[in-house]
């Protein structure tokens, strides 16, 4: 079921963006050769912290083992690090240390008040190569196109069918498995937003919906891998992947993002 907000609910969902929007500010400095992704969490938690809100993303998610499939542990950091071809959810390390010319991809969410804010955002290592440049910007505005997609009266589907047709237009392909997702007082509530075309019709879009736009976009193949630790999701084809991520709402006139300054 798909909860509508209402107007004050919405501002408090914009506190909490907020938060994760100057989240972003205070680790750009830190993203560049020679720091480890670990490095960047605990900047990121401790920012998060001292503004009153908690890391939505620590302890997430954890599934017990059923049906010969492994166990799934609890998510142990504040931010999701996405190196070069991993796709999301990747786990921040020691082990992991930015170089030149690397790409990273930083998911970052938070619980303020009771409310979520949620957001990604792909930055450059250094200087990296006009290809990388040219996925990070197709990425980006894959996700523009998606929020200028998301008027009341429209239907949800047309979201992802212009995402799909412009990202395969740039020669990319955008991941199937993984979507966008309602945001409330949970981090992923409905409705879910694919980010290719649908057959058949799909959801009316009304004012107070409140949903994450996150296309993850491939250099090659849209296919996926997830490693041994049963979070970090990868390439299939081992090439680069890059991501941008807003929470909006839906208003009678233009969509709002929720996750800026």
């Amino acid at each position: 079921m798909v909860i509508i907000k209402s107007r004050q609910q919405i501002a408090e969902l914009r506190k909490a963006g907020r938060i994760v929007a100057e989240t972003y500010e205070v680790i750009r400095p830190h993203v560049k050769p020679g720091v480890t992704t670990a490095e960047i969490d605990k900047v990121a938690e401790e920012y998060i912290r001292s503004r009153g809100a908690i890391p939505s993303y620590i302890g997430y998610g954890a599934l017990p083992a059923q049906h010969g499939r492994p166990a799934i542990p609890p998510f142990p950091a504040t931010i999701c690090t996405a190196i070069n071809d991993v796709i999301c959810h990747g786990i921040p390390s020691d082990k992991d240390r930015l170089r030149d010319g690397d790409i990273i991809g930083i998911d970052i969410g938070v619980h303020y008040n009771g409310w979520v804010g949620d957001s990604c955002v792909t930055f450059p290592v250094g200087t990296i190569d006009k290809e990388s440049q040219r996925l990070i910007d197709v990425a980006k505005r894959c996700t523009e196109i998606g929020i200028e997609r998301a008027q009341s009266g429209k239907a949800l589907g047309d979201i992802g069918a212009a995402i799909q047709e412009y990202c395969e237009r740039q020669g990319f392909s955008t991941v199937r498995e993984y979507t966008g997702h309602g945001v409330g007082q949970s981090l992923h509530e409905e409705p879910y937003v694919f980010h290719f075309a649908q057959k058949g019709p799909t959801l009316k879009l009304r004012p107070g919906m409140v949903f994450t736009i996150e296309p993850m976009i491939n250099v090659g193949r849209p296919e996926t891998r997830v490693k041994a630790d049963r979070w970090t999701v990868c390439t299939a084809d081992g090439k680069r992947s890059a991501q941008f991520e807003h929470t909006i709402a839906i208003t009678d006139g233009e969509p709002e993002i929720l996750t800026v300054l």
